[in-house]
């Protein structure tokens, strides 16, 4: 009697020819492991695990990016301290000069009551940034850089802080010097070993986020660095959060023409800033 079952071994060896194939057409070498999607790309797509584990990852996503390209991307790094003692001065730096073609930056804390921290544009300087934030409690700082591709590239880290910064009022709001050195701008240029230059610029003004009782918001908006020429640095677009008397440290990509640089911008009240920093 011939058996109708079919024959185990012969299947085997078809399912094995057949899988020998489609790895050959993927690119995989013979008897390599297979390895998910995720595992192959790099960086890491925005729908896998969140690196910083924040229950809010989902809500930034969506709310900043919708459907736009995101990966995760560890060439895209923020640094910070661990642990902020002064949650009204935690210092921050992104740095996204990795990457090839970065447009713009942008700037954000998961759990701070107002979300964008700043966004900037690179232009005559590298896509890096040094700044203090304000942090109303415990919660990962992320940056985000748009290539020209259009892809948003993420990096962030978590810092852990006693919180309360946003709801503070600042220093100077509550001093009547301020108002005579509004916007005062004072700063720093200095050659870089790699051929560029670093600058550094500070920025009177109280940087209030309207969350404090009593004090309504007033805060730099909008800050453009050129040369002497007009070419454009760096275009930076601040908001609440950003630490009261901003200091910003940027490097530029080659030496400022004249050797100056020029430092304009205004606050959401009108107010204007208008400097010029040198060597």
């Amino acid at each position: 009697m011939t058996s109708s079952r079919p024959n185990a071994g012969g299947a085997r060896a078809a399912l094995a020819a057949f899988s020998a194939l489609a790895a050959l057409a993927a690119g995989v070498p013979a008897g390599a492991a297979p390895t998910s999607p995720v595992q192959r790309d790099a960086p890491a797509r925005a729908d896998a695990r969140d690196p910083l584990e924040s229950a809010r990852w989902g809500d930034m996503h969506q709310l900043f990016f919708a459907a736009q390209p995101v990966v995760f991307d560890a060439r895209v790094k923020v640094g910070g301290p661990a642990v902020a003692e002064d949650p009204l001065n935690v210092p921050i730096s992104v740095d996204a000069s990795a990457l090839d073609g970065v447009e713009e930056v942008l700037v954000f804390a998961d759990f701070n009551p107002i979300l964008k921290v700043l966004s900037f544009r690179p232009a005559g300087s590298k896509a890096s940034l040094g700044f203090r934030l304000k942090l109303q409690q415990s919660s990962p700082v992320r940056a985000a850089a748009r290539t020209g591709d259009g892809t948003w590239h993420v990096g962030g880290t978590w810092v852990t802080t006693t919180g309360g910064g946003c709801t503070a009022p600042s220093t100077g709001s509550g001093s009547p010097e301020w108002q005579e050195r509004l916007n005062d701008v004072s700063g720093r240029v200095w050659p870089r070993v790699d051929g560029g230059e670093r600058l550094r610029l500070r920025i009177i003004h109280p940087m209030d986020t309207g969350l404090a009782p009593g004090i309504p918001a007033f805060h730099i908006e909008d800050l453009s660095l050129t040369d002497a020429t007009g070419a454009e640095l760096m275009h930076i677009r601040t908001f609440e959060p950003v630490a009261e008397n901003p200091l910003f440290t940027i490097d530029l990509a080659a030496p400022a023409a004249d050797g100056r640089i020029h430092a304009r911008g205004r606050d959401n009240n009108g107010n204007r800033i208008d400097a010029w920093v040198t060597r």
